[in-house]
């Protein structure tokens, strides 16, 4: 269990920011994984009074804040409608409701973990991050970033534009509340086509292909997949996760083509 010898429920994002620019101070989210470290900081800073835990829609964009739970991203209905289910998909397996209800969006993205399914699903789509000092950032951008320790900014929320990408996703696991063997995320946008991959075991990544390269969806998907490296732990071997990988992949390019799906 972590320690803490003073807590501040943030009034503004600016109180927060000035509070968290010092390395004794830490700044909350659903407090999943902190929970489970035992790390000592001086202040640790709340952000759940600032209106951070809404998913708003507009004709441009959804805007999802920070402090927005994994429930509030599964069962968000304009969310799903318009990309397909996928956010229903990527939690669904998430250990369970009552976890869902705690873990926040800004916790999952700020962490970038490797088995994270929000990080994979998100990365697909044509997202931006937006930080309290630096401002706004692609999602893409700020995946590659290593997690620091002296890193000051506050992660405010997560925009995720409307332009007309079509989207699936799936995930293998050896039992169905486990970490991820494998993430993937495959958006289209006319002839392009975004595949994220996660948990290989590393963190997720996005590759762009473009359909007129190729002749099949085969072809496609096993060009997309070979871009990244895959590593063996215990839950599965690199070269386990990359035949998984260039599976589902393929499998998601059908069915958003509209093509039944190859169980080979």
């Amino acid at each position: 269990m972590f320690r803490a010898d003073d807590y501040v429920k943030a009034e503004s994002l600016a109180e927060a920011y000035e509070l968290c620019k010092k390395r004794s101070s830490l700044v909350l989210g659903g407090m999943v994984w902190m929970k489970m470290t035992g790390i000592t900081k001086r202040t640790i800073v709340d952000l759940s009074g600032l209106g951070l835990d809404k998913i708003e829609e507009t004709e441009e964009a959804f805007s999802i804040g920070s402090m927005c739970t994994l429930r509030q991203l599964e069962t968000h209905p304009g969310l799903n409608a318009y990309f397909g289910g996928i956010f229903k998909e990527c939690t669904r397996h998430i250990v369970g409701v009552q976890m869902r209800n705690c873990a926040t969006v800004g916790g999952s993205i700020w962490g970038r973990f490797g088995f994270s399914d929000i990080l994979t699903c998100m990365l697909a789509l044509d997202t931006q991050v937006e930080l309290f000092h630096e401002g706004m950032v692609s999602l893409e951008e700020f995946a590659r970033r290593p997690v620091r320790r002296d890193e000051r900014d506050i992660l405010v929320r997560i925009i995720i534009k409307k332009d007309g990408r079509r989207a699936a996703y799936a995930s293998q696991r050896n039992s169905q509340t486990d970490f991820p063997v494998i993430a993937c995320c495959v958006a289209s946008l006319g002839r392009h086509w975004f595949v994220s991959i996660g948990a290989r075991p590393a963190r997720a990544r996005l590759v762009r292909v473009k359909e007129d390269d190729f002749d099949t969806l085969s072809q496609l998907a096993a060009e997309a997949a070979g871009a990244y490296s895959y590593g063996t732990n215990m839950r599965g071997s690199g070269e386990y996760r990359q035949f998984l990988a260039e599976t589902y992949t393929r499998r998601l390019m059908e069915k958003l083509r509209g093509r039944s799906v190859s169980r080979q």
